[in-house]
């Protein structure tokens, strides 16, 4: 059982980093994209807590990190304390209604956005830090928390049954 739960983990983990990395520019909406690793994250630190969206956010960051044009760590980082903050702040969020799930993923998505441009900003000094928060941050932010009600749902059907929340007894 506890085998089944993490190889139906990974393969919906990297499945959406191969999705993230190749074939979501189809849904690129003036500029920007929805960022599927950032709504794993999410997703498994407010169901799963911060451990998994901790895993979820290296795995999905190294695939991030090696498709993208970045140094090595960048993605990781900023998922993975996203993934701990969300997980953190999961226990005392009451995060049943989408409209919860969606505003934590759109504040998560803004911090994550904002963390990796700092450290893009610190260490190419050139790069167009206000811009690129204007132009990329935000409304990422709003269109992957758009998207959040219809892939939290696509992920209860396809992972619920199978990774019960660590503290339930069914």
């Amino acid at each position: 059982m506890m085998m089944r739960r993490y190889i139906i983990w990974a393969v919906v983990v990297i499945a959406a980093a191969l999705l993230q990395t190749t074939w979501l520019d189809a849904f690129r909406v003036l500029g920007v994209t929805p960022n599927l690793m950032l709504l794993l994250v999410v997703y498994f630190g407010l169901m799963e807590g911060e451990e998994r969206a901790m895993l979820t956010g290296v795995l999905g960051g190294l695939f991030q990190d090696v498709a993208g044009n970045n140094t090595l760590g960048h993605h990781i980082l900023c998922l993975v304390v996203i993934g701990y903050a969300v997980g953190r702040i999961s226990t005392r969020l009451v995060t049943d209604h989408p409209a919860v799930k969606a505003g934590v993923v759109f504040l998560a998505s803004l911090a994550n956005g904002l963390a990796f441009t700092t450290i893009h900003y610190i260490q190419r000094p050139t790069t167009p830090a206000i811009e690129t928060i204007i132009e990329r941050v935000v409304p990422g932010a709003f269109y992957t928390a758009l998207i959040t009600p219809i892939l939290f749902w696509l992920l209860d059907i396809i992972v619920g049954r199978f990774l019960v929340p660590q503290g339930s007894t069914t």
